[in-house]
């Protein structure tokens, strides 16, 4: 079955120096994009980490040093990855949970405009691993009914994984899906808006899945103390919360979308304060004139001179009991 495309949707994987977002690098990058039509292009290429690739990561993928101390680093190539991707959406095994943030690391790193906005995410291994939970070795058996040769080799895996979609597309037509809720539905279709709700069910805001949108759509916690409450609930009683977050051990898309979330929230609050001081202002108005009397009564009482005591008209006695009082006649 060939995909039902409205634009390209490109197919990527990555080897990476290990499996941490935030710290870790990309080695190996391949790209398989499908255009409307069932036109194919293809970019793969190997990548400079500038860090020494660690043996357990070389023992899965096989990519030693010596194998990328000569290749250009990410921020020499950046710009020709986001410009081959282009508008396509993106698809992937394990891709929301792992590649996708990977690949947005190393473009904000590198300073590469890149927005994941308006895009479709299809991750082919949500698919599997909620219809037969397996892995891309035995998906690629399962579907296929083929050996994975060459796996863990960036193009053979991406090529794998594009193979297992259309696979799962023939397989599940019409196929039922109950999710936790009891609902039921026949969510794999040849249709990646569709495809990318399906494999999107935990709704992440930042990929990495420290972020996820609740049922009412707005971003919630997903970790630690604060997990499952509103992220601006948080930003109410802990304010600091988002400065521990910026400066943590946490991807930097992740705290990019923190960042837009905090600036709305700031804004949000500040419109609030500005129309609640309108509102008082108005009520106070009431009063005003009042206000104002009392206020010129006060002011004036305050700067008016003081009266003199009116004088006393002096008589004969006066005079003559001052006489006797200083001894003079």
């Amino acid at each position: 079955m060939e995909l039902n495309l409205s634009r390209p949707l490109a197919f990527f994987d990555l080897e990476t120096t290990g499996v941490n977002i935030a710290t870790d690098r990309i080695v190996e990058i391949a790209i398989l994009k499908i255009l409307p039509g069932g036109g194919e292009e293809v970019l793969a290429m190997r990548v400079n980490p500038k860090r020494p690739i660690p043996a357990e990561s070389t023992f899965f993928h096989g990519i030693r040093d010596e194998d990328v101390k000569d290749l250009k680093g990410f921020d020499e190539v950046g710009q020709e990855i986001a410009d081959f991707i282009g508008d396509a959406d993106l698809a992937g095994y394990n891709s929301n949970k792992f590649d996708v943030p990977m690949l947005m690391e190393e473009f904000l790193r590198a300073k590469v405009p890149f927005s994941l906005e308006g895009r479709s995410f299809v991750d082919v291994q949500n698919i599997f691993h909620q219809m037969e939970q397996r892995t891309l070795k035995a998906a690629y058996k399962f579907y296929c009914h083929e050996d994975l040769t060459n796996a863990h080799t960036a193009e053979a895996d991406v090529r794998a994984t594009y193979s297992v979609l259309k696979a799962q597309l023939d397989k599940y037509e019409g196929a039922s899906f109950e999710d936790k809720e009891g609902t039921i539905s026949t969510p794999v279709v040849n249709d990646v808006e569709a495809l990318h709700r399906f494999t999107n069910l935990s709704r992440p805001v930042d990929f990495a899945g420290r972020l996820v949108y609740d049922q009412d759509g707005d971003p919630t916690i997903n970790f630690g103390k604060h997990k499952g409450k509103k992220v601006v609930d948080v930003f109410d009683v802990e304010p600091s919360y988002y400065a521990w977050m910026q400066n943590g051990d946490f991807p930097l898309y992740t705290k990019k979308v923190l960042e837009n979330i905090w600036n709305e929230y700031r804004q949000a609050r500040k419109e609030q304060k500005s129309t609640s001081k309108k509102d008082n202002g108005a009520e106070g108005s009431v009063s005003q004139p009042a206000a104002e009397s009392k206020q010129k009564a006060a002011h004036n009482n305050h700067n008016r001179p003081h009266q003199k005591k009116k004088a006393t008209p002096v008589t004969n006695d006066m005079l003559k009991a001052l006489q006797g009082k200083f001894g003079k006649e």
